[in-house]
């Protein structure tokens, strides 16, 4: 019952954003049943079946990272103190995301099967005169198994996707053995590492001249020196402890990886431009992939994937940007701002830096009266860039929410409200002067070779 609380008690923003988990899910679901129904109309068409099928994993995925991103910037089911001693543990609220998870998406699926049947007549007839009878199989009975299996894809893998995300993990830090970089370095106490144990016959003389009068020495001002157990390595020549490197790196540490999703984006722009030498045939459609279309695919693939990579290393560089030049106060905070949340920000505008680019990739491959956008197509496309834009929101909600209390020391140190709204103003100007024009500029280089 407190469960239930604590969904229905939530704020109306939150609300709206699992309302738009269950819009996502309803799109993703009439996709692939819209797939279901095309393999019913078209049994002798079944490689053209399968591969809008697997088009379809792209709005998948887009739906699943949106509901991730929506459970995690749930306040509902946040660990708060109190909450464990009435059974409301780490456990227990990874289990209430998901069941809120569990039923957003189920809704849209249940939604989209509605709409499914009502557009092939099933409930009250054929609606705008028999026009979705093309696609959706009107008049031949659904597979009860597939239809099923179809529509708790969405469900079951975003369920499963919040439950390992959200997953409680162990507070206690690993403790890890100390690891010798130098095996010949002398342990504290005793010989020197390979040689005999402290007091063994292997040992030369002179290393035991050397400890006695070192130690000698060490009484003879005052400060006798404690013997160490054998065994125990120098602590000058140990590795530094994970809590020391922790403390020693900043908020503002550039992300890794940027050179490596640099060079995805050049291979994949050059697999691109290596395959335009030579246009596949037939052309290339969503239901027709040639054979020579496969180069395309991969380009366009490293090239995304280059895009999500480097989209953190890039954020980082805005906040440094913004803090060269003898930055005031306003640029300071800005810049600071950006380079400690590059990774948190950076993914989803990489995201979706990489669904523009394919968007105008692909309407430069449909720009023809041959090859009309059809319905279809425009709600997959719909799914998957309202998707990549609604979870860049909600990760910047994410964000705010995570720089609740310095906000609130600043505000109590004195610092006016309108310099924190010019200072997140400054952070998204500096992110769209940066990012649209890079966006633009590899999404032009991608489609050139589709526009020879």
């Amino acid at each position: 019952m407190l469960d239930l609380r604590l969904t229905r008690a939530a704020r109306p923003a939150v609300q709206l954003r699992r309302l738009l988990v269950a819009a996502a899910s309803a799109g993703t679901g009439f996709l692939l049943l819209s797939c279901l129904g095309y393999a019913l109309k078209r049994p002798e068409a079944a490689g053209s079946a399968a591969l809008r099928l697997a088009w379809c994993v792209v709005p998948v995925a887009a739906t699943v990272y949106l509901a991730l991103a929506v459970a995690r910037t749930d306040p509902g089911t946040r660990p708060r103190p109190g909450l464990s001693a009435i059974g409301l543990g780490p456990a227990r609220l990874m289990a209430v995301s998901a069941l809120v998870t569990a039923l957003s998406t189920t809704l849209g699926s249940l939604v989209a099967l509605s709409l499914f049947l009502h557009l092939r007549g099933d409930l009250t007839g054929l609606p705008f005169d028999g026009a979705g009878a093309s696609f959706l199989a009107a008049g031949k009975s659904l597979p009860l198994a597939a239809t099923l299996t179809l529509l708790a894809v969405v469900p079951v893998v975003a369920t499963v996707a919040v439950a390992l995300a959200l997953r409680p993990s162990d507070p206690r830090p690993v403790v890890r053995p100390q690891r010798r970089y130098l095996p010949f370095v002398r342990q504290a106490g005793g010989p020197a590492v390979g040689g005999r144990a402290a007091g063994g016959p292997a040992a030369g003389g002179r290393t035991d001249e050397v400890e006695a009068a070192g130690g000698g020495g060490a009484a003879g001002k005052g400060t006798p020196a404690a013997a160490a157990p054998a065994g125990v390595i120098d602590p000058r020549f140990t590795s530094p402890s994970l809590t020391d490197k922790a403390d020693d790196e900043g908020a503002g540490d550039t992300p890794a990886g940027l050179p490596w999703a640099v060079a995805l984006v050049a291979a994949g722009l050059t697999a691109q431009a290596y395959a335009g030498r030579k246009p596949p045939t037939p052309a290339f459609t969503f239901t027709t992939v040639p054979t020579g279309a496969g180069l395309f695919l991969l380009g366009w693939l490293l090239t995304a994937v280059g895009l999500v990579l480097a989209a953190p290393g890039l954020t980082h560089l805005c906040g440094r940007l913004l803090q060269c030049a003898r930055p005031g106060a306003l640029r300071l905070l800005a810049g600071r701002g950006l380079m400690a949340e590059a990774t948190r920000i950076g993914r989803p505008l990489g995201i979706l830096c990489a669904v523009t680019a394919a968007g105008y990739a692909v309407t430069t491959l449909y720009d023809s009266p041959g090859r009309p956008f059809g319905p279809l197509s425009a709600l997959g496309a719909l799914v998957v860039a309202g998707c990549a834009f609604a979870t860049l929101l909600t990760v910047a909600v994410e964000t705010r929410q995570g720089r609740a209390e310095t906000t609130d020391a600043l505000l109590r140190l004195g610092a006016p409200a309108t310099v924190l709204r010019g200072a997140a103003a400054l952070r998204a100007f500096a992110l769209l002067a940066f990012f649209a024009p890079l966006t633009l500029a590899i999404a032009a280089l991608a489609a050139f070779p589709l526009t020879r």
